[in-house]
């Protein structure tokens, strides 16, 4: 056995082995690298896409938040002065009806009053007349007098 043609056979095996790879076997491999570079490149830009929309949302959000918040206390702030308003309408109107029911009051107190006044002249007149008649018809006596006198005084 030479070495030279055992090296050399095995040199025309590799060169035929490589020859073959390259006509059958590379094509498919550098086809299915290409093929999965491809994919890949194609999954980063919607990693990178989907990544900018994620972003616009939050912001979006973040925008609609603040709108609502905004919203929302203008709501608050608005349902507030509506209270206040509401509490003072109902404190005038509070006001309003005592100064009806005071004035309602002070008439009818007016009105006793003069009804009083008129009963205690009426009795007056007639106690009057009585005394007068007492007097007369007794006699005339200062001890008597004075104490028919406390007696119509005591009664008024």
């Amino acid at each position: 056995m030479n070495i030279n043609l055992t090296m050399l056979g095995q040199l025309i095996s590799f060169v035929m082995f490589v020859l073959f790879c390259m006509k059958f076997v590379w094509p498919y491999l550098t086809q299915v690298m290409r093929e999965r570079q491809a994919l890949i490149a194609e999954g980063l830009e919607k990693a990178t896409a989907a990544e900018k929309q994620l972003e616009q949302a939050n912001e979006s959000a973040a925008v609609e938040l603040e709108q609502a918040k905004k919203q929302s206390a203008e709501l608050i702030a608005q349902a507030r002065n509506r209270a206040n308003q509401l509490v003072e309408e109902a404190k005038e109107k509070a006001k309003e009806e005592a100064e009806k029911i005071i004035l309602g009051a002070q008439s009818d107190i007016d009105q006793e009053i003069n009804r009083a006044r008129e009963q205690l002249r009426a009795r007056l007149g007639e106690l009057a007349i009585e005394g007068a008649e007492k007097i007369l018809e007794s006699t005339i006596d200062r001890g008597i007098h004075q104490e028919m006198l406390t007696k119509l005084s005591a009664q008024l």
